[in-house]
């Protein structure tokens, strides 16, 4: 093809070409314009492998700052400018984080000391290996739940009578709780474990696969089982806890079945309780730019509520639960007893995997709001560490909770020193004054918690203004919010990343194909359905589809093809084929079914002699047929006034085999059925697909590099002087 220069000035064309440029194609850009360097890989990958395999100080030193970030922020903390906010909030998160301790325990179906124990421990190791300055590990009531769920499943009540009467004269609490927390302590050790793992070998990005509304879904979902789980400590009535599929509607069931049983004070006390935490909860809010640091409600409530319990004697006289016995001081480290392992690696994925997703995109949302980074390989290792290393001191698994780094950033913390002075106040009740906690009654924790859930539950909130703008991730956030609730959490997650890639699949197989259209003095192509100035080229159809096109949809690429362009390459091949037949049978002089039978003997008498008169030309000249093939082309009619066919494969970010053998098949398609055919990719430079191309021997005679175009306006030029050339050959 000759690269001439574009003089295109007719004025009432809307093509009319401004550059005086050649068209440019691939095979010109990479003869005349481009040429791509030649790098060897050795030399380019040289100075990276060599700083990985050096042994230096410089290396050594960027290797321990990854490991433990604290060195990075420390040595340099300017102690005037952040000491006083840090201060504030670390001992109002701390505050805020005894209760939800305590109350977080229940949930994981461990004593409440283990609760305190998560409180700390966790707290003090992110300290030294977090990237975020924000947030504030430690109990959450989603992972606590699920645990929860977990230690049940595997040390049911039922499994230690009281006295040996197979569990009709009661339950051995303090050897079950003593069982439970084994249990608790070997998942918490595999979930860190199978963290650390991951954030080795930078497994980072697997939290990208959770999808906003799929988290927001489950965690509403998680916010309806703990709320079902708290009714029975709301109302002070004696049931079971249930886990698995349906444990809502069992859970709720069993509550209002002995409704009739509801301790009446226990009641009263939850409901105050529930009123004030509100209360509070409602002016921090509205007024959290007067307040200097928020009314900490939840400590104010379990102080009270426990001077109340005490003076009044509310477990003796009226029976309401309390808290119980909570050990002073700190327990030595343990093994965990590794013996129920293979029970719970499921399960300590889906924790693992749901604790880093909520840490990450927590410690995302304060990185982007006060211009920092956060790794997210090093917090994979840092909750790790965190859940590992702290659960042989008799923790359970933890995360970072929403509503406790709230009050951490809008109090004044600043780096993760408010953590740590948080984690200080926790151990002092610990090692001094926890025994003061003990006759705090359980619907006052229960109080909190679902005081607390208020957060999530408004996420309910995502589904008008999902059904707004994607109903795609409505259902996703449906099917998450569903499966969830009725499934329970573990197995209501796997089925929600399931459902979440089925819809990626489907929108791959349902994506949008177009007609573009020329807009009139631009070099912009558009939707002709949908922008008004947008006007097809005559003889011209440019398809495009905004997908990749791989085995799953490269037929519908082809259906959509004929249907938005209103062409069919194979039917027009045969019709082509079924009209040279017929010129051929008149000029060869072959009789058709309608001649008569003296008309057929005449036509076979003149094709006899065409035939003899035919063999003496080609004798005389070995080009006649050749010459006849040619003018049997030129003398077929046109079946379509469309000539060319551009197929813009600019949104394709990647194309397999079989994509394309389809891509490929149309364009010979075309060929055969005498249409110009063009294949447009928007940059020259993006090699992934034409690269794929050549790999997969894309190219051949039929379909050349040269059909290839770094514009869709380089492509329409190219099949107008195609066709201009054509109909007036003599100007050429």
């Amino acid at each position: 093809m000759e690269h001439d220069v574009c003089t295109m000035e007719e004025p009432s064309s809307s093509l009319a070409y401004r550059l005086e440029r050649p068209v440019f194609s691939e095979d010109y850009i990479s003869s005349r314009l481009l040429h791509k360097k030649e790098r060897t890989p050795q030399t380019h990958r040289q100075p990276r492998a060599h700083f990985s395999l050096s042994c230096s100080s410089e290396k050594a030193k960027s290797v321990l700052v990854g490991l433990l970030p604290i060195l990075s922020w420390l040595p340099s903390y300017p102690v005037r400018k952040y000491l006083f906010g840090d201060v504030v909030s670390g001992l109002s998160t701390g505050v805020m984080q005894l209760p939800q301790g305590l109350a977080y325990a229940m949930l994981a179906a461990v004593p409440p000391v283990n609760g305190l124990y998560s409180s700390f421990y966790p707290v003090v190791l992110y300290t030294l290996f977090g990237t975020s300055r924000h947030i504030s590990v430690g109990t959450f009531a989603v992972i606590s739940l699920m645990i929860g769920g977990v230690v049940v499943r595997e040390v049911p009540d039922s499994m230690f009578p009281l006295n040996g009467t197979n569990g009709t004269g009661g339950v051995d609490v303090d050897a079950r709780d003593v069982r439970r927390v084994q249990v608790a302590v070997v998942l918490t050790t595999l979930v860190g474990l199978i963290q650390l793992v991951l954030g080795i070998l930078r497994f980072g990005f697997v939290a990208i696969y959770l999808s906003e509304p799929l988290v927001r879904g489950f965690t509403t979902a998680a916010s309806v089982h703990v709320f079902a789980s708290q009714l029975k400590y709301l109302f002070g009535i004696k049931t079971g806890r249930f886990s698995g599929p349906l444990s809502v509607v069992r859970g709720v069931v069993a509550v209002f079945t002995n409704i009739t049983s509801t301790n009446i004070t226990t009641l009263i006390v939850g409901l105050v309780c529930i009123v004030f935490l509100y209360a509070v909860k409602v002016f921090n809010e509205r007024f959290k730019k007067k307040l200097p640091i928020p009314i900490p409600g939840e400590i104010i409530v379990v102080i009270i509520s426990t001077g109340v319990s005490y003076g009044v004697s509310l477990f003796e006289k009226y029976n309401v639960d309390i808290v119980g016995k909570i050990p002073t001081g700190l327990l030595p480290p343990s093994c965990p007893d590794f013996s129920v392992l293979p029970h719970l690696v499921t399960d300590a994925v889906a924790i693992a995997v749901v604790s880093f997703s909520m840490g990450i995109s927590l410690a995302k949302i304060f990185a982007l709001k006060y211009g920092y980074s956060v790794d997210g390989n090093q917090e994979l290792i840092a909750l790790g560490l965190c859940n590992f290393l702290s659960s042989f001191f008799h923790t359970f698994a933890i995360t970072s909770s929403m509503s406790r780094s709230l009050v951490q950033e809008s109090t004044g913390g600043k780096t993760q020193v408010a953590g740590f002075l948080a984690s200080l106040l926790v151990l002092l009740v610990i090692v001094a004054i926890g025994f003061l906690f003990q006759p705090l009654p359980q619907t006052v924790l229960a109080a909190v918690i679902m005081v607390n859930l208020l957060g999530m539950f408004k996420q309910v909130k995502d589904i008008p203004a999902l059904w707004k703008t994607s109903k795609i991730e409505l259902v996703v956030w449906l099917a998450s919010f569903m499966a969830s609730v009725l499934l329970g959490l573990d197995y209501g997650l796997l089925v929600a990343i399931g459902f979440s890639i089925l819809t990626v699949i489907y929108r791959t197989q349902r994506p949008k194909s177009v007609v573009l259209g020329h807009v009139s003095d631009t070099g912009l192509y558009c939707d002709i359905e949908e922008y008004e100035e947008a006007t097809e080229c005559s003889g011209i159809k440019i398809f495009q589809l905004n997908s990749s096109i791989y085995f799953a949809n490269s037929d519908l690429y082809v259906s959509a093809l004929k249907e938005k362009t209103g062409v069919d390459p194979t039917r027009l091949l045969a019709e082509r084929k079924l009209q040279q037949k017929r010129r051929r049978r008149q000029r060869e002089g072959k009789p058709s079914k309608e001649q008569s039978h003296a008309e057929k003997r005449a036509a076979v008498i003149r094709l006899v002699r065409t035939l003899m008169s035919k063999q003496e030309g080609m004798q005389k000249n070995g080009k006649l047929a050749e010459s006849q093939d040619e003018e049997e082309e030129l003398c077929v009619q046109p079946l379509c006034s469309v000539h060319s066919i551009i197929l813009d494969l600019t949104p394709v970010n990647f194309m397999d085999s079989v994509g394309a053998k389809a891509v490929k098949a149309v364009c010979k398609s075309t060929t055969s059925s005498s249409f110009s055919r063009c294949v447009s990719i928007q940059d020259h430079l993006k090699d992934t697909v034409f690269e794929l191309l050549c790999t997969m021997q894309f190219f051949s005679d039929a379909v050349t590099p040269g059909l290839i175009f770094p514009t869709i306006h380089d492509a329409v030029l190219h099949c107008q002087q195609r066709e201009a050339s054509v109909i007036c050959p003599a100007d050429q």
